[in-house]
Order: structure tokens, then sequence, then C-alpha cells
């Protein structure tokens, strides 16, 4: 019979609980760039309201100025740098967050493209390791615990090299948040392995190496169907003896594609809220999606703020 992950704080089920985490961390900063965008100012402010955060407004200032005027959100008290230029604000941004003048980097009304480009950059950027990867917490109503997914929105189609990395990204982030061992769901769609199906091999390889101590800090088990990770009735049924399997605190998805369809289908269809950063630079990144709700954005920067 599993047992559910411990964390400092005991088991997380709700993305407010996050909040207690940002405080005992203290205030951190947020370097913005591209700050003048509607949804991205109305988050930062209810997060600074929260007095979690210290933001850094670096863009358009007329247009940041404007969009508060019409929100009726008070700026007055934060720092803008007025440049009009996407690739310079990014740029100052990002300079802010290497030269340790800002401990989180946000993305406002600036292209993904433009924003990553900024990020990546061999001399001025913000790398660390070789991958970035994304990964968000969930809130769903119908799972007993937050729930962590990666990759959904970085890497279409991870090698197994980079399936490694998405994994420590993500459990060294869920380490920072409190959690002791993260239990690790690697997804495909069967949980035995089968030598026509990469993504069952991969899944067990990373499992073997979690084993080996070649993959630290966590639990991991795969291949795992989706129905084995998260319900401990099916894992039963199946006859699967496993501490992760019905009690998963992190799903991998095999690629994109099957990452983005949970991360949507959870959304849209199972009314959970969610937060999610880029993993992988050398401070977090808040990049949330235009189709992400009000409070995903906020409980986004809330949980940059909280490791």
């Amino acid at each position: 019979m599993t047992t559910q992950t411990e964390t400092k704080l005991g088991v997380l089920k709700k993305l407010t609980e996050l909040q207690v985490l940002a405080k005992k961390s203290g205030k951190k900063r947020l370097a913005v760039a591209v700050a003048h965008d509607e949804h991205c100012l109305e988050a930062i402010c209810a997060v600074d309201k929260m007095g979690l955060v210290e933001a850094v407004l670096i863009g358009n200032e007329k247009k940041i100025k404007d969009i508060a005027a019409k929100l009726n959100l008070d700026v007055s008290k934060m720092k803008i740098i007025n440049e009009e230029v996407d690739t310079l604000a990014v740029r100052k941004a990002v300079t802010m967050v290497r030269e340790k003048q800002a401990d989180i980097l946000m993305k406002g009304f600036v292209s993904t493209a433009t924003f990553l480009r900024g990020v990546l950059d061999k001399e001025n950027g913000l790398r660390k390791g070789d991958v970035l990867s994304h990964f968000a917490l969930f809130e769903i109503p119908t799972y007993h615990k937050l729930l962590g997914l990666s990759d959904a929105a970085m890497i279409p189609a991870p090698d197994f090299k980079t399936k490694v990395a998405i994994v420590n990204n993500a459990v060294e982030f869920m380490n920072k948040l409190g959690y002791i061992k993260p239990k690790v769901a690697v997804l495909a769609a069967v949980e035995m392995v089968n030598e026509a199906m990469i993504a069952t091999t991969e899944a067990a390889l990373l499992a073997k190496m979690n084993q080996r101590g070649q993959i630290k800090n966590c639990i991991i088990d795969g291949p795992l169907a989706y129905d084995n990770a998260v319900s401990a009735a099916s894992a039963k049924h199946k006859g699967i003896v496993s501490e992760v399997a019905g009690d998963a605190d992190l799903l991998i998805a095999p690629d994109i594609e099957a990452g983005n369809m949970l991360y949507k289908s959870w959304g849209f269809s199972a009314n959970a809220q969610l937060a999610a950063v880029v993993l992988g630079a050398a401070a977090p990144i808040v990049l949330t999606s235009r189709s992400d709700t009000e409070e995903s954005k906020q409980a986004s920067i809330i949980m940059a703020a909280a490791i």
C-alpha cells in the first residue's frame, strides 16, 4: 500500500499552500520583460499585494501606465524601466537576473521565440545546463494532492538524454519546494516494457537509473500508464506493486503531444488550476500561456517565489 509523499509542509493539496512557502522564503525580486501586458500586470499586482514579490517592469513606460490606469492597478511603487524595443527589454531583464539584481524572470507581451533567444544567448543569457524544460504543478479536483507534469511546452521529441535532464530539472525544483523524495511516474501507453514502444523502454531505463543512484532525490517507476500512475485502484487491479503507482507527485510525459494534451485537458475538462515555470536556467522563468487563467498566472509567480 502506498503512502503519500511528505514535504516540509506535509502533503501539498492546494496551490494556495505555495503562499506559505513563498512567505517563508522571503520577498523575491521579479524582472518582467516587455511588461506592457494586461494579464501580466494584473497577476503581478495581485502577488505584489500579498507582499511576495518586488517587481521591476521593463517595457514601454507609457503603455504600462496606461494599462494600469485602465485596470485600476497600482504600479506607483514599482520600478519601471522604459525600453520600447522588445529585444532590448528582454536583454535588460535577463541581465538583471544574471547579475543577481532579480531572482525571477517573467515573460510579458513578447513572442516566446524572442524571449527565449535572450534567455539562451551564449554570452549574455541564463544558461545553466543544456536543457530548458517546462514544469507545471496542478490542483486537480479529482486527485488527492498536487500533481506535477513535465514537459508539456518546451521540448517536442526528447531523446533519452533529454528525458534524464527533464526529470532532473523537475525533481530539483520539487526538492526546493520541500518535496523530500517526490514520486515520479514515467508515462507510456502501457505498463509493460515493449521493445516496439520506445517510451516503455526509456521509462524502464529511467527507473533503473534511479535505483542505481544515477538519478537522485526521488523515487521513479515506469513505464506506467496514466491510470496506473494516478489511481491506486487501477494499479491494484493490474497487480502493480509500486510506491509510485496511484500516488504520483510528478508525471513525465513521453513527448510534448502527450504532455500538452494532459495539460490542456486538465485545465479545460477537469477544472484544474495550475502553476507553471520554465526550468534549467540560472533562475526560474515564469512563461505562462495566453489560455491560462488569471489565478494560474498568479500561482506561477508565487511558485517561482517559493523556492
